[in-house]
């Protein structure tokens, strides 16, 4: 079995090319065959090397390695034109001489295709006729000349389809520049390479005809295709930027972990079979085959990834985090020492769906300062200012004396609440405003121990000092 991934570097790698790449990557590595990348970019007008750069970075990114490549299209024109030049003599295709324009502007007052136009002009020319225009310098494109009859594709996914040769085109496959079209130089460059599976998009079940009568007319072996079904928005029309599609770039500068994007995206048309979602690359590739590929739109529901991505975050290794989320902390504490970062990691990694949201979440926990959020402030601290006072003296007073030690910490703040009367509660929501702001955290004893016995008292007393100052005097945060 061999593969190929052939993107057009005429732009970033969107989620609908990094699922066809991930697809190819699987049936590859779970057959034993071989990943060839190849770059599309016949288009030197849209074809830019940064974007091919992007591409490439992105996929090494998604963990996507190829066994061959890239080949750059470009490098194998010399080949395409031979293979255009050698159905010309073979008559199996003509010269073009019309303008395009013309050819619209006539089909538009018949109304048919303008390839039908293009043929007919070219047979009522001899070969002589054409060869001479052709010898003067003449402009033609060449185009393949479509037999009667039908084309029956046997598709991995959909089974047999069925193309009648009455709507086919007699498509260009040498444009008059030189370059070649798409589809003659997908077949010759497939053919090259040894492709034995066309793995690819439905939007490409069209050109399949097209490509499986070049292969017949160039003698050449033809592969294997699947087309595998569309990427829906939720609204279920084709997914675009409109439903929220972006670069795999995008979503990884979002925070969204490789392997959970690789496992969302694997996911979108094809299933184990077995209930699972959450799925390692090791175990998508022991379970894929193209037989559970189905044929109907899958719809990308972000939320979804967010949820995967949350649960793949939760289990990564917090050392493997720690490079990620400093790079998405603030300046102020991006300088944390590492014991704090790990603890504050293992603290939230389970609370978090991004990285971005990891690093916001763990702010309190490794800087130096807290921003207050205005509602907590108004429930905890401002409310009943003296009941505030009098309990984050204590706990300054307990942490200051008790060991260092989540169980020591808990029995002594619940002697606390008994000795004035209150629930625990009061004691613990306090505490949890004072160390980080706001009214929802990771376990709070487990914080303490993080930020140590030093900063935890400096934050009590912070706090004293907001609430004897009437928690209006400073600015809050959101």
């Amino acid at each position: 079995m061999r593969v190929r991934f052939a993107p057009s570097p005429t732009g970033r790698l969107h989620v609908g090319g990094a699922r066809t790449a991930i697809f190819n990557w699987l049936l590859a590595r779970r057959w034993g065959g071989e990943f060839v990348l190849r770059i599309e970019d016949t288009d030197r007008s849209r074809s830019t090397t940064n974007n091919t750069k992007a591409i490439i970075d992105e996929l090494t990114w998604l963990g996507i390695h190829w066994d061959a490549g890239p080949v750059f299209q470009g490098d194998n024109v010399g080949r395409h034109r031979e293979a255009a030049t050698r159905l010309l003599a073979e008559g199996r295709a003509y010269r073009d001489f019309a303008s395009p324009a013309s050819l619209r502007e006539e089909a538009a007052r018949r109304g048919c295709h303008p390839s039908r136009i293009a043929r007919e002009r070219a047979m009522e020319l001899t070969k002589g006729e054409s060869d001479r225009k052709a010898s003067r310098g003449d402009p033609y494109a060449i185009r393949f000349l479509v037999p009667d009859g039908e084309t029956v594709v046997d598709d991995l996914v959909r089974g047999p389809v069925r193309f009648g040769h009455r709507d086919v085109d007699d498509l260009v496959i040498l444009r008059s520049n030189g370059t070649p079209t798409y589809n003659l130089a997908a077949t010759v460059d497939d053919a090259e390479a040894g492709i034995t599976h066309v793995v690819r998009g439905e939007d490409h079940l069209s050109n399949t005809p097209k490509q499986a009568l070049l292969y017949r007319a160039l003698r050449l072996p033809a592969p294997s295709f699947a087309h595998v079904p569309l990427i829906l928005g939720t609204d279920g029309s084709r997914l675009s930027k409109r439903h929220g599609a972006r670069s795999v770039e995008e979503y990884a500068d979002d925070g969204i972990l490789p392997e959970a994007l690789f496992n969302f995206l694997a996911l979108l048309g094809w299933n184990p079979g077995d209930g699972r979602e959450v799925m390692s690359r090791p175990e998508l590739v022991r379970a894929f085959t193209l037989e559970r590929v189905g044929a109907k739109g899958a719809v990308f529901d972000e939320e979804k990834l967010h949820w995967l991505n949350g649960r793949h975050l939760a289990r990564k290794p917090t050392e493997e985090l720690l490079g990620l989320v400093r790079s998405k902390l603030p300046p102020t504490a991006s300088a944390s020492e590492e014991r704090r970062l790990r603890s504050a990691i293992d603290l939230y990694k389970t609370r978090s769906r991004t990285v971005a949201r990891l690093a916001e979440q763990i702010v309190p926990v490794v800087g130096e300062e807290v921003v207050y959020q205005e509602k907590a402030v108004k429930k905890h601290l401002s409310k009943d200012p003296a009941a505030a006072l009098y309990r984050l003296e204590a706990l300054a007073g307990l942490v200051y004396v008790c060991p260092w030690d989540a169980d020591e910490l808990d029995a002594g703040i619940r002697r606390l609440a008994v000795a004035e009367g209150v629930g625990p509660g009061k004691y613990f929501h306090l505490l949890r405003v004072a160390m980080v702001g706001k009214l929802a955290s990771a376990d709070i004893l487990q914080i303490l121990l993080t930020v140590g016995r030093k900063r935890t008292i400096d934050r009590l007393r912070a706090a004293r000092d907001m609430a004897k100052s009437g928690a209006g005097a400073r600015p809050l945060g959101p």
